[in-house]
């Protein structure tokens, strides 16, 4: 028996990398999988049923139950159609790992506007839109008295919540927003029965190969005292398919994962505090802060 036996699971940006692995690790832990994938390059331009429809043939052929999807999920309507088809093609819907991205680096003073909407487009009303779609089925199903036993794992980064990475101003205003976007909807959310955390995974990708100063470091690739490649991606999924499986109970989280370590996340805490009696004073702020 595996922990996800049963379960009905969507995964955006699946025909690769992270995705990839999630996908496999869900089918053979019992999972039915939609496999989304636009087949897009780094940068989000162009697209390719390939990776989707090869991560769906190696699914089938291990002997689970997969389809594939090639919908925009940036678009309100591709989002809406990922969702749809978990329910018509599997009968319901019980996990969504939003995990589907892109990178157009650049500088703040050079960045275009066309390269700042589009980051923010696929990663955070990506994750909006699949989440929301996702939301309104099963707040409907608590509604009519099936209460589910949902989960979402959004994906975020450490390049916008721990560790900031010039050159990448969209990406990471895009992952923080997932992270408190997260924090938002699982507490919104809990009363349909749905869960709602997040991860900040560091492995090797397309992306992160890609990512400024960070590329030759994950090409190189470090290993533990057992050879184990801490960047290989199939580290992140085990920590993904135990959030979604029915039985957890974990809400509201965010939490950092690489090679063998698992952290859990806090946001912003108060780092120093001054205080005053009456109205501030510009002279008396700058001289205490």
């Amino acid at each position: 028996m595996g922990v996800l036996d049963g379960r009905i699971a969507v995964i955006t940006g699946a025909g690769r990398g992270i995705g990839r692995e999630h996908a496999l690790l869900f089918a053979r832990e019992g999972a039915k999988v939609v496999v989304n994938d636009l087949g897009g390059a780094n940068d989000g331009s162009g697209s390719d049923a390939g990776p989707a429809q090869e991560v769906v043939d190696e699914i089938v052929a291990g002997g689970g139950e997969a389809l594939a999807n090639t919908d925009d999920v940036s678009t309100w309507e591709g989002a809406g159609r990922l969702v749809d088809q978990a329910v018509e093609g599997f009968g319901g819907l019980d996990v969504v790992v939003n995990n589907a991205g892109i990178l157009r680096d650049g500088f703040v003073a050079s960045l275009d506007e066309s390269d700042w909407d589009a980051v923010l487009n696929v990663h955070l009303k990506g994750h909006f839109a699949v989440l929301r779609h996702a939301a309104a089925h099963w707040k409907d199903r608590s509604k009519a008295g099936e209460q589910p036993s949902a989960s979402v794992i959004n994906t975020a980064s450490a390049s916008g919540v721990t560790v900031p990475n010039a050159g990448q101003a969209n990406y990471g205003a895009a992952k923080a927003g997932i992270a408190a976007m997260t924090l938002v909807a699982a507490e919104e959310l809990e009363r349909y029965g749905v869960r709602v955390n997040a991860i900040a995974p560091i492995a090797r990708t397309r992306l992160t190969l890609a990512t400024p100063g960070m590329g030759a470091l994950f090409a190189a690739g470090v290993e533990d005292e057992s050879g184990h490649d801490l960047f290989d991606p199939a580290n992140i999924s085990p920590l993904v398919a135990w959030l979604a499986a029915a039985d957890c109970s974990i809400n509201g989280k965010v939490f950092a994962v690489q090679g063998g370590s698992i952290q859990e996340l806090q946001g912003w805490t108060a780092a120093r505090n001054i205080d005053c009696e009456g109205a501030w004073q510009i002279e008396d702020i700058a001289a205490r802060l």
